[in-house]
């Protein structure tokens, strides 16, 4: 569990070193084809579908790498 949670931690700062070094590289995020985005006068909502989609892979891809024995 505890290298489980090292992990998670070193991606983390992984992530907010890109997010801030580079902001750009991450711009096409919430952007993609499918992802649903509602704007009227009264509020916007905003559905992910394909980010999560491509996010939920990545993670079991990860997840099953580093958990294979």
């Amino acid at each position: 569990m505890g290298k489980v949670l090292i992990g998670i931690g070193l991606a983390l700062v992984a992530l907010g070193l890109v997010w801030t070094v580079a902001p750009g590289l991450l711009s096409w995020f919430g952007r993609l084809p499918g992802d649903l985005r509602i704007e009227t006068r009264s509020g916007e909502v905003f559905v992910p579908l394909t980010s999560m989609i491509l996010v939920s892979l990545v993670l079991t891809l990860i997840v099953n790498l580093v958990f294979r024995r």
